[in-house]
């Protein structure tokens, strides 16, 4: 099976191979994917990290072997922790990268990154010193970064970022974990879930420190949060209904 590379900054995966088909998630600079289907100008790919499956344009990833691919994933992951870096590449052309991008790739790509990374496993407690970085970074759906991000996105690269895997879509993270009875068992970094009036659950957030979440609504943004749902603090009124409270860590 072939596998491929993204070589960009934020590269949009798309639901059909064409521009104008709807954004359903993005790749970072340097993450890995298996090509399930190649056409002359699109392929359908599925991400190694957490399975997300769309079409990329040919020109926006370089195709690699099962060997590169296998030496890469053996190899501890390194991520770009700056809201925004960048990559030199062998021809001294500069390619802005945003946080969360796999620079740890450059090993196969033979570009250089000197710029702040993390890599392995950070503190529980360390999640939501990362969500503040994404402050009022505006919501787009699919978005993984700081210049547009979804939901359940936000969540997936906060939890990334420390060492941590998310599935990538909200029904998927809503799997995992353990369910807590209360809001008062939960600690910073428990995620919250929240559903809509079929009862399929529709939206998450990072839970704070007394009572506060931090999640994607309009842009990244802290409100309250009780056995109600979110309450969102501008607005005066209530904005998701709470579900489940789920502990990963």
């Amino acid at each position: 099976m072939p596998y491929g590379i993204c070589t960009l900054s934020i590269v949009p995966l798309r639901a059909d191979p064409a521009h104008s088909s709807e954004m359903v998630s993005q790749l970072l600079y340097g993450e890995l994917f298996e090509i399930k289907e190649a056409q002359k100008k699109w392929s359908q790919v599925k991400n190694d990290f957490d399975g997300s499956s769309g079409w990329i344009e040919n020109i926006m990833f370089k195709p690699i072997s099962d060997d590169d691919r296998n030496k890469l994933k053996d190899h501890p992951t390194e991520l770009s922790s700056d809201l925004v870096e960048f990559i030199i590449t062998q021809q001294d052309e500069l390619i802005p990268i945003t946080m969360g991008a796999q620079v740890s790739s450059n090993k196969l790509l033979l570009n250089t990154f000197d710029g702040l990374l993390v890599s392995g496993q950070y503190p529980k407690e360390n999640l939501v010193k990362t969500a503040f970085a994404f402050l009022n970074a505006p919501f787009l759906h699919g978005g993984r970064s700081p210049f547009g991000i979804d939901a359940s996105g936000f969540v997936q690269l906060v939890y990334k970022l420390n060492g941590y895997f998310l599935l990538r879509n909200v029904e998927g993270q809503a799997t995992q974990g353990e369910a807590l009875s209360f809001i008062e068992e939960s600690e910073p970094g428990d995620l919250a879930f929240f559903d809509n009036e079929d009862g399929k659950i529709v939206h998450v957030g990072i839970i704070m420190k007394d009572n506060y979440l931090i999640h994607s609504h309009g842009k990244v943004r802290i409100d309250r949060l009780d056995h109600t749902g979110i309450f969102n603090v501008d607005e005066k009124r209530y904005s998701h209904k709470l579900r489940v409270i789920k502990k990963v860590l």
